[in-house]
């Protein structure tokens, strides 16, 4: 996930992702989280939840024509008690 590693922010306008800003928004996201209330003992289960699933979306419908989903499948087993 890139824990704590800092993004240029023209990055994502330059990439050919069409994911790429909801990516970058859920990396900041849990970055931020990490680093100023997982590494002090704050777990909330709930912080950055919208942006994964925003993210998630999109490349679930991305992915979708490249018979790629089965990547998502694999979260949704590991994590069953996400609502998708």
């Amino acid at each position: 996930m890139g824990l704590l590693k800092k993004k240029d922010s023209t990055s994502a306008s330059s990439s050919t992702s069409p994911c790429a800003d909801l990516r970058n928004a859920y990396h900041n996201c849990f970055n931020k989280w990490y680093s100023e209330k997982f590494v002090k003992g704050q777990c909330d289960k709930e912080e950055c939840v919208a942006e994964w699933d925003k993210y998630r979306h999109c490349l679930s419908e991305n992915l979708d024509g490249k018979l790629l989903t089965r990547m998502l499948e694999v979260d949704g087993e590991l994590n069953p008690t996400k609502q998708s």
